[in-house]
């Protein structure tokens, strides 16, 4: 039975203790008691860190810290190993985080080389197992009680498997070439003569990798809460070049229609009377313009965290809630969702603005979800199955 019942109680014991070696022992017992970390209580949650040797500083690094550095300084434990802090958090949070281990907590704004740094001094919590990997950097998980399931889709066992075929494009609207790109084929595909439904999705690079789309479509499929679809995930190029396809860009619609379409339809077995578009962030924005100019085309939208609002490109961007207003018509299903933690005016504000909008559209079957997440890959995929599920729904009898 664990000798403590709460993290206050751990520390009201610590008070009690006058020598280093004690507190040590007290410490030793905490982590040998309690296998996983943070310590959720409530609406609270006490992350620590043991320290191997001398630190001047521990932090916790969160989307809803809201501070430059976006950093909450740890507390050490006077006489002993441990560092830690508590927070409160919403009851549905979902975060992802990372401890920053001897950070020099200077302004990030003034910072030249942010890579660097983050790679230097910012770790995840070895204490907790609940991790996703960004393809980039593996970041630690707070899940609170009642939040969205975080789980590793490709890791469940007695799902059919679809299979996921990767190709190659060249486009002479973009002006790139031999960018990948992946098909994802539904478990039945190869079984049947049917044609099926066509999401394209922006940035294959994550929805392909740690967004895990295909292992999330095969979920939902055997449950019978999506269509069996084709799914096609598009890489994107550098920074640069991502947020200049995707802003407003009708050279990237034209790439869309007029080469990747067609390849698709001579490749694969395409329903035309269904066809999705959908992407996070920049890849969202993509997705919005293409249906915006092409309206009747698609049945099916996804935007999870369109950047709408104040920032780069916010003179074309900040007219989309207007252009969904005006347009004459939309997909039949749109799935739209924001994070609670994202940057009020460039990503909730707008997001309230078109919700709004979206809601008095009666030709328009409409979702959306608030989500107790920042502006990340860890808040896209918890909410991914919502939107799949949403985009290509299974009618009822």
């Amino acid at each position: 039975m664990p000798r403590w019942n709460s993290f206050d109680a751990f520390l009201a014991d610590m008070e009690k203790q006058n020598k280093d070696g004690a507190r040590q022992t007290l410490v030793d017992e905490l982590l040998d008691d309690r296998a996983n970390w943070p310590w959720i209580d409530g609406n609270q949650a006490t992350f620590v860190f043991n320290s191997l040797g001398e630190r001047t500083s521990v932090a916790l690094n969160m989307d809803n810290i809201r501070s430059d550095p976006p950093l909450a300084g740890m507390t050490n434990i006077r006489g002993t190993t441990l560092w830690y802090i508590t927070r409160p958090f919403a009851e549905d949070d979902l975060l992802d985080y990372l401890l920053a281990i001897d950070d020099p907590l200077t302004p990030l704004a003034q910072e030249t080389d942010i890579a660097n740094r983050i790679a230097r001094h910012w770790k995840v919590d070895l204490l907790n197992p609940l991790k996703m990997s960004t393809g980039q950097q593996d970041v630690s998980v707070l899940r609170m009680p009642k939040a969205r399931p975080y789980l590793d889709w490709t890791a469940l066992k007695g799902v059919p498997r679809g299979a996921v075929h990767p190709h190659t494009i060249d486009s002479a609207q973009l002006g790139f070439k031999g960018r990948q790109h992946w098909v994802y084929t539904p478990p039945d595909y190869d079984s049947t003569s049917d044609h099926y439904p066509l999401l394209i999705l922006q940035d294959g690079q994550w929805t392909n990798g740690p967004l895990q789309v295909p292992a999330i479509a095969d979920v939902l499929i055997k449950h019978g809460r999506m269509k069996p679809a084709l799914i096609a995930m598009v890489q994107s190029g550098s920074h640069q070049e991502r947020i200049q396809e995707y802003t407003n860009n009708d050279r990237h619609v034209a790439f869309l229609l007029q080469e990747l379409l067609p390849l698709l339809q001579s490749t694969y077995r395409v329903d035309a009377r269904q066809l999705g578009l959908g992407g996070v962030s920049n890849g969202a924005v993509a997705a919005a313009h293409a249906v915006l100019t092409n309206p009747t085309l698609f049945s099916s939208l996804i935007l999870l965290s369109p950047p709408l609002g104040k920032g780069q490109d916010e003179g074309v961007l900040s007219q989309y809630v207007t252009r969904f207003e005006r347009v004459a018509s939309l997909p039949q299903r749109i799935f739209h969702s924001v994070g609670r933690y994202e940057a009020r005016q460039r990503f909730l504000k707008p997001a309230e603005a078109l919700r709004e909008v979206l809601e008095k559209r009666a030709e328009v079957s409409y979702q959306f979800q608030l989500i107790g997440s920042g502006h990340g890959l860890l808040g896209f995929r918890s909410v991914l199955p919502e939107a799949l599920a949403w985009a290509y729904t299974v009618e009822s009898d």
